[in-house]
């Protein structure tokens, strides 16, 4: 097995999971949702996505996984070959992006920092995007 198909395998299994929390979320579960979302600093949450918005984004992570899959011909599903290309770069470029984040309540110049929901994001959520941004770059480069 080569490391693009680990890496694309891995990808699959943290986006897979991702996916569920969010149908999970969707389905009205609540562990981990008030961590989830970033909050102001008086504890009010900064944004409250309505909830097909979470089921959307749990579909599209799943998705986001099953680029890789069909990249590396561990399953074959017949798409356009412009969206395994194009998407190949757009997954780790979305996850960079949320790494540097929006210079107010994520990434790495958040300015606030004090919250729960800042806490785990530097705890949990920017090391995450990190390694799964990180890992879509080295599959790019190494698989061309």
């Amino acid at each position: 097995m080569t490391t693009t198909t680990v890496l694309s395998v891995l990808l699959f299994v943290i986006f897979s999971a991702l996916g569920f929390i969010h149908f999970y979320w969707f389905l009205g579960g609540n562990w981990g949702l008030d961590k989830a979302l970033p909050t102001k600093e008086i504890g009010e949450k900064a944004i409250q996505p309505p909830k097909i918005a979470t089921l959307i984004v749990g579909v599209g992570l799943i998705l986001f996984g099953l680029i890789y899959l069909i990249r590396t011909g561990l399953i074959n599903i017949v798409v356009p070959s412009w969206i395994i290309s194009y998407g190949s770069w757009l997954v780790p470029s979305i996850f960079i992006l949320r790494v540097i984040g929006d210079f107010n309540y994520v990434g790495l110049f958040k300015k606030i920092k004090n919250t729960e929901f800042a806490k785990a994001d530097s705890k949990w959520f920017i090391p995450l995007c990190s390694t799964i941004g990180l890992f879509g770059i080295l599959i790019q480069l190494m698989d061309n």
